[in-house]
């Protein structure tokens, strides 16, 4: 296989570099390419917010403090204490995820969170930093320990129950946003091409509800979700056994 039919279909296929052909290594083109121009969009809006930091008494200004002291605020009510790591870790995978999910308002773009592959990597991305942080607050042997508690043969169930945390986190965000993306594609197919059908999804404002609803608000809805469970079972992590 030459290398221009490696990147020829929809999706970077890797196998074939090492002699080898397995889903593993077949990457999503798309999921890819959207995934990048998120973080480019982000990006340029961290360097905006950054700009109206500096504009005092700004619309702009005010909007960007108070942005960050809801998430400030929001470690401080969870975690009883401020940690800079947490609040960079939670806001971090907030923006992130929301980018995702709103990115498909741009023309000709899709949601990266559509693609399970991106939500489960969130989901594990999540799971590890928890349980990185556990360990540092009380140590690998302690860590461990827990696993095993209250009783030896639990510890089966404990491994369980951590995994599950992960396929929880990633189907959920996974399920909404992907059943959100189905509803407005199956609209937008059936009015396609129907002069009357479009005229009036414009004068009535469903076109508009649709993509408002599916687009913006619930993409801002399950980022929030997303960014709360994620606390969540941080908090649950840093509480440890007795608390």
């Amino acid at each position: 296989m030459s290398g221009f039919d490696i990147v020829a279909t929809d999706q970077w296929l890797l196998g074939p570099l090492f002699g080898i052909d397995h889903s593993f290594l077949r990457i999503n083109k798309e999921t890819v390419i959207h995934t990048w121009i998120t973080l480019a969009v982000i990006a340029a809006l961290l360097f905006l917010g950054r700009y109206f930091l500096s504009k005092k008494d700004s619309l702009g200004q005010f909007f960007t403090l108070n942005f960050i002291s809801f998430f400030v605020d929001l470690i401080n009510q969870t975690l009883t204490e401020f940690s800079m790591n947490h609040f960079i870790f939670v806001t971090t995978t907030f923006c992130f995820v929301l980018g995702c999910n709103v990115i498909s308002l741009i023309p000709w773009m899709e949601e990266p969170t559509t693609d399970l592959n991106t939500t489960l990597a969130l989901g594990l991305v999540s799971f590890f930093y928890t349980q990185w942080a556990a360990i540092q607050v009380y140590g690998l042997w302690e860590y461990i320990k827990g696993y095993f508690s209250p009783f030896f043969i639990m510890m089966p169930l404990n491994v369980v129950g951590k995994l599950a945390t992960v396929v929880s986190i990633s189907f959920r965000l996974f399920g909404n946003i992907f059943g959100g993306s189905i509803i407005s594609s199956i609209y937008f197919q059936a009015i396609q091409g129907n002069f009357i059908l479009e005229i009036l999804g414009l004068a009535t404002g469903v076109n508009l509800v649709i993509t408002v609803f599916f687009g913006l608000f619930e993409g801002f809805l399950q980022a929030f979700v997303f960014g709360m469970l994620s606390l969540t079972y941080l908090s649950l992590a840093l509480q440890g056994e007795g608390h």
